[in-house]
């Protein structure tokens, strides 16, 4: 489906993959902003080259060096990520359409984010980590174009730290969180989280984000 109309957080296909826009500028000839979603490479282009899709139950798609399976049956638990896929925010939760967040608790099936975002049951699907039976795979618009090589590379986190080092965040580097005007730096990390001295976690892709997170230093600069 071409899209007319593009809005924020949007799903599309660009020269075969799967991207998310995360804002659009119209006065701009390239106007549509993407992200690749494998890799969170930012992407210039125009609402011709691009084609709208709108995740399912049981599609399976790469996020970040690593694959998961959407799952509209699946009863979330603390450490699981979420797709938010029907947004609805309270007054003082900052998230949109195709928002990726990681659960911290669950009650009722609704549950607090590590952004601590209230986020109602009705609102997301759970992405179930690895490819399910008989799922759809969308991380390409079309496989068979893709050489099984780089198929296997796309799915290495590990291939991401050693190839795009510049992008990395290091513990000492300091970022704004641009929807809650806070400044932290980050304390500890994981393979693909980083943890702020206030306690939040959240996953390495968010900050690449610029309506997320702005980096104000760089604790290797300084070295």
């Amino acid at each position: 489906m071409k899209l007319f109309q593009v809005r924020k957080g949007q799903f599309v296909f660009y020269n075969n993959e799967l991207h998310k826009v995360y804002t659009v500028k119209p006065m701009f000839k390239k106007s549509v902003h993407l992200y690749r979603l494998k890799d969170m490479k930012q992407i210039l282009t125009k609402a011709s080259e691009i084609t709208l899709y709108r995740p399912q139950h049981n599609d399976t798609f790469i996020f970040y060096g690593k694959r998961y399976t959407v799952d509209k049956d699946r009863k979330p638990e603390p450490g699981d990520y979420i797709l938010i896929t029907k947004p609805a925010p309270d007054f003082l939760d900052h998230y949109s359409l195709n928002e990726i967040e990681k659960v911290d608790s669950v009650e009722d099936g609704n549950v607090v984010t590590t952004r601590d975002n209230g986020v109602k049951h009705s609102e997301y699907v759970v992405m179930v980590p690895g490819r399910s039976e008989a799922s759809q795979e969308i991380a390409y618009y079309d496989k068979n174009l893709v050489p099984e090589a780089q198929q296997l590379e796309d799915e290495s986190i590990s291939y991401l730290a050693e190839s795009d080092n510049s992008l990395n965040p290091v513990v000492g580097d300091i970022y704004i969180d641009v929807r809650n005007s806070t400044k932290a730096m980050i304390v500890a990390m994981t393979e693909d989280e980083v943890v702020f001295g206030h306690g939040v976690r959240v996953h390495v892709a968010e900050l690449l984000d610029e309506n997320n997170y702005t980096l104000v230093y760089r604790f290797e600069e300084d070295l």
